[in-house]
């Protein structure tokens, strides 16, 4: 069984395709436009692609948008992947958090 995909995929997925419907663009026009397939395209609509940086840039210059509408408000806790980031800030806490569940 394939692993679910994360919740931050499916939003930026959702994102896309409310984009590309208040254009009123078909899926197929904008693949074409994104220099993409549509079958890659559709996946990363629905949520089940990862799409790289360049083809997050692809599909947003598509939608004659600024890439940060695709990504704009998602954190940490919406990758729910069990594997949280953190910044580098808080190296010295993850160290001693690690040696002390060590212990």
């Amino acid at each position: 069984m394939a692993a679910p995909h994360p919740d931050v995929s499916v939003e930026v997925g959702r994102r896309i395709a409310h984009l590309r419907a208040k254009t009123g663009v078909s899926a197929r026009a904008l693949a074409e436009c994104a220099d993409m397939d549509l079958s890659n395209y559709q996946k990363i609509e629905r949520g089940r692609g990862n799409p790289t940086v360049a083809t997050l840039l692809q599909i947003a210059t598509a939608l004659e948008v600024d890439v940060g509408e695709l990504v704009t408000g998602l954190d940490a806790e919406d990758l729910h992947n069990g594997h949280y980031p953190y910044g580098y800030t808080e190296i010295p806490a993850q160290r001693r958090r690690r040696r002390r569940s060590a212990s």
